[in-house]
């Protein structure tokens, strides 16, 4: 196996695991971010939800498929990861893609699984296989695995321009200096086009902002993961509650704050409890979206040695897709079919 120079922009979820994966297979990584510590851009911010039932298009079905499994053998590798495999309850949202371990709930069983809810429909649907996590304590321990690898990891570290050489990169310039490569990975979310244009190397993806509204309370209110129409909430600990909401604009009736303080309103009035609920923090992220909502992941084919790697539900795919993108850039020579729709080349 060649020892390649691999520097990885970005240290958030994506980033922290294509350095975990890379650097545990003897590379030579770098991780760099302008930030002065991990998961400082969206990952802090993300609701973070293994969610592997989305209605996506078929072509992709056997990532999400595929996420779970990948998260259980992570934990097998690393027993400190600490996952909530507490399940999802949804209902009045989307459709779902479905599965056959779906399990429709009556309204007595929505009761005993969740008894702090002051309402309850007639049915929903409970996906026990699912789970989240918190973002930046996973990005923080992959990111520790890869040091314990030998990887290095650089913040308070601008990236200035990507050197290139001919059709090759060799190296980024960098607010500390220049770093030498042989690959070049680019994990930074939505600052991926930015750093791809002056190599002539258009990347569709755009930000779609997200709202996470974070909360303390006294005891647990939730036990799973629910989503419908009122609310998108969970307990990231016993005492901090969590809700997401879609960002509108940036109004006095419907900016980022007035959205936050509606979703904590609800969830006072939804859940038996819900006074002891204070409201701690609103946070907006800006989460990369591919124009056609999917992974853009690999070799770019005109400049050698730059490898994308830009997903939203990056929370979900990070590991699984970490995994099979080291596999293709420490053998040049083996593409996996498994990425194939996640090329660049589709737009």
């Amino acid at each position: 196996m060649i020892k390649q120079k691999i520097v990885i922009i970005g240290a958030g979820i994506v980033g922290a695991s294509m350095a975990y994966h890379l650097a545990k297979r003897n590379q030579d990584v770098t991780v760099i971010d302008r930030h002065s510590a991990a998961a400082r851009e969206v990952t802090e911010k993300s609701f973070a939800w293994i969610h592997t039932t989305h209605n996506i298009a078929p072509e992709y079905w056997h990532l999400y498929d595929a996420a779970l499994e990948e998260y259980h053998a992570l934990q097998q590798e690393l027993p400190e990861l600490d996952i909530h495999w507490h399940g999802s309850l949804t209902w009045d949202t989307p459709p779902l893609r479905e599965q056959p371990h779906f399990q429709k709930l009556n309204r007595e069983q929505l009761e005993a699984l969740e008894p702090n809810l002051k309402e309850y429909p007639n049915e929903a649907t409970y996906v026990s296989e699912e789970g989240a996590l918190d973002p930046v304590e996973v990005t923080e321990l992959l990111l520790n695995k890869a040091r314990e690898y030998g990887a290095k990891v650089q913040f308070d570290t601008n990236v200035t321009q990507l050197q290139q050489e001919d059709s090759r990169l060799v190296g980024v310039h960098t607010s500390n200096g220049f770093l030498e490569s042989d690959v070049v990975v680019l994990a930074a979310g939505t600052g991926v086009p930015e750093l791809c244009n002056p190599l002539g190397c258009p990347v569709p993806v755009t930000s779609s902002p997200s709202i996470l509204i974070r909360m303390k309370t006294t005891n647990k209110l939730i036990r799973t993961l629910i989503s419908n129409e009122q609310f998108e909430a969970r307990q990231l600990t016993d005492h901090t509650l969590l809700a997401a909401e879609d960002y509108i604009d940036e109004s006095d009736e419907n900016g980022p704050e007035a959205v936050g303080k509606r979703a904590y309103d609800t969830l006072r009035r939804s859940l038996k409890g819900g006074n002891q609920l204070e409201l701690e923090s609103i946070k907006v992220g800006l989460r990369p979206m591919p124009e056609d909502g999917y992974p853009i992941v690999g070799f770019q084919d005109h400049v050698k040695g730059l490898y994308l790697t830009v997903m939203h539900s990056a929370i979900t795919l990070a590991p699984l897709i970490a995994r099979l993108a080291a596999s293709e850039i420490i053998d040049r020579a083996s593409r996996r079919s498994e990425l194939a729709p996640c090329r660049l080349s589709r737009f």
